[in-house]
């Protein structure tokens, strides 16, 4: 069995639940969830909650019974000794940003506490994490209306994320993020306008009125503003239906242009991952990605 512990947004719940999910299918063992960090935020922490229950995710939730058996308690000495050794026993702590090769070895049983942020994790499965990560529900309304113009082969269009919220209103998540730069996004969108003919943009946020003051652009534009945050699902698969991508610093933007199926899309992301942390973020982008 495969516990994996979720955590922060959805973006960051679906890194954690595919580099489990890969274990899980390599191992041949079931996949569990341990939801038990939702039930509490730490001080200095975005209140967050489960997020992946619209998703044809495979797993169950874990009982407490399970996870006390792989998982050390809150600061024993045995879970601060494992993020500093070599994997051997069943709790599998991330000991440091980039990706780790040792994650990949097949175990019977595994708890998983980490981000886990590199496709590396699970690129080898990526049509099995792709249906996985697709909705249960058809969309309706305006994201259905959405939906369909996307579905145009005509359109080209551009999901252009710009990630504000707690980057910005948050002192301890604005000195570790940090935001992107307006200098960055105008790069971006010449770039992409260079190598695309007549780009129509989508531009989402968690502040759209921020955008519409504050972010003028010389093509085409529409900004998605109609679904609020408890639905981010929507949004998110929304960008996985545009063409191209200009992605924040931000894994929920990871997302919509790593599921997206256009063979030749161009995606284009942040050289700064992270404005005030010493990680290395070499395995965080992609290849085929440009980050400018």
């Amino acid at each position: 069995m495969i516990i994996v512990k979720l955590m922060g947004g959805l973006g960051n719940q679906m890194f954690q639940y595919a580099a489990a999910r890969r274990l899980a299918w390599v191992s041949g063992v079931p996949l569990k969830l341990d939801l038990g960090w939702f039930q509490g935020s730490l001080p200095g922490t975005t209140p967050r909650e489960y997020a992946l229950g619209p998703f044809n995710i495979a797993g169950e939730c874990a009982s407490a019974s399970e996870i006390a058996r792989l998982a050390p308690r809150q600061g024993t000495l045995g879970k601060l000794l494992a993020r500093c050794l070599p994997f051997g026993g069943s709790y599998l702590p991330e000991r440091h940003f980039h990706f780790d090769p040792a994650l990949l070895a097949p175990r019977k049983s595994a708890y998983l506490d980490g981000y886990w942020q590199s496709e590396k994790y699970f690129c080898d499965i990526r049509d099995t994490i792709c249906a996985d990560l697709t909705l249960k529900e058809a969309p309706q309304g305006r994201n259905r209306d959405l939906a369909e113009r996307l579905a145009d082969p005509a359109l080209a269009s551009v999901s252009l994320h710009i990630r504000r919220g707690d980057y910005v209103s948050c002192p301890s998540a604005s000195s570790v993020h940090g935001s992107c730069s307006p200098e960055y996004y105008a790069r971006a969108v010449a770039s992409l306008a260079a190598r695309v003919e007549r780009p129509h943009f989508f531009i989402f946020s968690d502040e759209p009125e921020w955008v519409r003051d504050n972010f003028p652009l010389d093509h085409p534009c529409t900004i998605v503003a109609h679904n609020p945050p408890e639905q981010g699902h929507e949004d998110l698969r929304l960008m996985t239906l545009c063409r191209h991508h200009i992605i924040a610093n931000s894994s929920f933007s990871w997302w919509g242009a790593w599921l997206c199926r256009n063979r030749d899309k161009i995606v284009i992301a942040p050289q700064t991952w992270f404005a005030g942390a010493s990680h290395d973020t070499g395995d965080v982008i992609p290849a085929s990605w440009t980050r400018m």
